[in-house]
């Protein structure tokens, strides 16, 4: 019995199968009934993805007035995954005194989880460790899109357990930390995947310089980074098809200072990627997982004083092994400061973005390590790493008024190997479809951007936020793919403070994707929510976050259903 390979959307892919199976490529004839729209994983601004397109430089603006120490109280750190399977907690809860530890307990319909347990130990006065475990996700039945009501019973956790300790020196600080994570989930009906689970472990010691006046500077550290990828498309979902992936990371830079307001510094980085478990074909012995080697060398020269901020350098990049062997992109921002609180700035950034299994994950949850094509060649492997080759921006902040602030900028981006992903169906020529998956794919893709925020703080009693970003996205091939870009982005937030005891946060966040000539469209993400905390004793508070309450249904991967009207609530504690 033959079987064919067809790409949701127009993508192509031949894989290796048995001898009794033949597999070719082809492509759809009529691509507007099979394209999909999704929003990427990028959106939602309770989460920082690592895979976020960074359109703002990192501009240090002047200090309005000093607030309350807050206690981090959301349910992800910056890297996490993924959006859209369960809201995190975001109301504020201040941290009046220095209670080392917190503890945060919840639980919602769906299956809906929140638990979080933090402890500082003051072991003395140059020596502390931190420790801290959270657990967050969902298990819960959700109707997927595309169908008639079909139920999909989704589940996912994700466990995290980290321990950093730091010791003080006179001038210096070290730090050595490790950090274990667990990712459990099931994929929809009718995948070509059943289960996956994906367990991260990394260790990490550094030595950091601390005093700013001295004329010579460094900071050194390395880093253990384990990951593993319990099953693969490539040899199938046996559990012993594992693929693992270390990296022996090692970055240092040494600065030199030239007078009180001018420094020089060489910043260096290296990775060494090291691929074992299943890397190959079993079935053929095609190896696509190959150890390689990329190197950053970051020099760069800095002014700093009171109304000019300056950095120029340049990123060059070198690979060995695998990708493409070299690349330079710019390293530059400068800002002015005027009337004390009104800052102007430009920039022109790049570099790259290591395409690891860690990225991939953040990317896409649900997505497989491929990289489709039309030429008819087994491809299955590690994605090429994303390069930035241009990210240029201006812009303007200004604080006219005490607790008011705004932004506006606008600029350009170039992405090399801009890594996305599109619906794959495995079809029998004799049966019809028999299983599908999400399937990552490159493209190169640029976009020009412009956005805008506004921001109002009255003491500790109201602060509102207003952030609206548009990019318009292109692509000379497969522009497909850009469906799962946004193109427009609205995020609305409103915290409340009326008694010591409570507080209250309101919150919108829209994103309109890119509408390109596919079918089905996927609706705009549009998400209503609104959470609030009360201090019933000293250190002890209850919360609640209602999130999608206007029961909107959408993606943010395809096909795979986000909640809809969803709730979480429960107890925290400061001691």
């Amino acid at each position: 019995m033959k079987h064919s390979l067809y790409i949701i959307g127009g993508l192509a892919l031949a894989i290796s199968m048995p001898s009794d199976l033949q597999a070719q490529t082809t492509q759809p004839k009529d691509t507007t009934m099979n394209r999909t729209v999704v929003v990427e994983q990028e959106y939602n601004p309770d989460i920082m993805d690592a895979s976020k397109v960074n359109v703002l430089p990192k501009v240090e603006e002047p200090t309005v007035s000093k607030k309350e120490v807050e206690y981090a109280t959301t349910f992800f750190p910056a890297t996490s995954v993924p959006a859209g399977l369960m809201n995190p907690y975001t109301g504020k809860e201040v941290q009046p005194g220095s209670t080392p530890g917190y503890v945060r307990a919840g639980y919602g319909n769906l299956g809906n989880l929140d638990v979080l347990a933090n402890y500082l130990f003051r072991l003395s006065d140059k020596d502390k460790l931190n420790v801290r475990f959270q657990m967050d996700g969902m298990d819960g039945k959700l109707t997927l899109p595309f169908t008639d009501g079909e139920k999909w019973n989704a589940f996912y956790y994700r466990t995290r357990a980290n321990v950093d300790y730091t010791h003080q020196f006179n001038k210096l600080d070290l730090n050595i930390a490790g950090n274990f994570g667990l990712s459990n989930f099931n994929f929809k009906p009718g995948s070509v995947n059943s289960k996956q689970k994906f367990t991260s472990g990394d260790f990490h010691a550094g030595i950091h310089f601390i005093d700013e006046t001295a004329p010579l500077r460094f900071n050194a550290e390395t880093n253990l980074l384990m990951y593993e990828r319990q099953h693969n498309m490539l040899n199938g979902n046996d559990a012993n098809t594992a693929i693992k992936e270390t990296i022996i990371r090692t970055k240092g830079d040494v600065t030199g200072a030239i007078g009180d307001q001018q420094s020089v510094t060489i910043a260096l980085e290296m990775n060494n990627l090291l691929y074992s478990g299943y890397p190959k074909d079993v079935s053929t012995g095609d190896e696509y997982f190959k150890n390689y080697t990329t190197l950053l060398l970051n020099p760069y020269y800095e002014l700093d004083n009171d109304d000019w901020k300056l950095h120029v350098g340049a990123n060059v990049d070198l690979s060995f092994g695998f990708d493409k062997s070299f690349r330079v992109s710019p390293d530059i921002t400068a800002q002015y400061i005027f009337s004390d609180s009104y800052v102007v700035y430009a920039k022109a950034t790049g570099g790259k973005q290591l395409n690891d299994f860690r990225r991939l994950e953040q990317l896409c949850l649900y997505g497989d390590y491929y990289i489709p094509t039309t030429t008819g060649e087994t491809v299955t492997l590690r994605p090429f790493d994303t390069y930035e080759q241009l990210n240029t921006a201006i812009g303007l902040k200004a604080s006219p008024y005490t607790g008011i602030w705004f932004h506006l900028f606008g600029g350009y981006q170039n992405l090399k190997n801009d890594l996305m992903y599109g619906n794959l169906v495995l079809i029998s020529t004799s049966t019809g479809p028999i299983g599908n998956t999400l399937a990552f794919s490159q493209e190169n893709t640029n976009n020009v951007y412009v956005g805008s925020e506004f921001t109002y703080d009255y003491k500790d009693i109201l602060s509102f936020a207003l952030r609206y970003t548009y990019r318009n996205w292109h692509s000379k091939q497969n522009k497909y793919l850009l469906s799962i870009k946004p193109e427009n982005e609205v995020s609305v937030s409103l915290f409340l403070h009326p008694i010591s005891a409570l507080r209250v946060n309101i919150g919108c966040d829209y994103i309109g994707c890119k509408q390109e000539a596919v079918s089905p469209l996927m609706s705009d993400v549009n998400d209503l929510h609104l959470g609030a905390s009360y201090n019933v004793f000293k250190g002890v508070s209850v919360y609640a976050q209602v999130h999608n309450l206007l029961n909107k249904k959408y993606q943010y991967y395809i096909g795979y259903p986000a909640q809809g009207f969803n709730f979480l609530g429960g107890l925290s504690f400061r001691f």
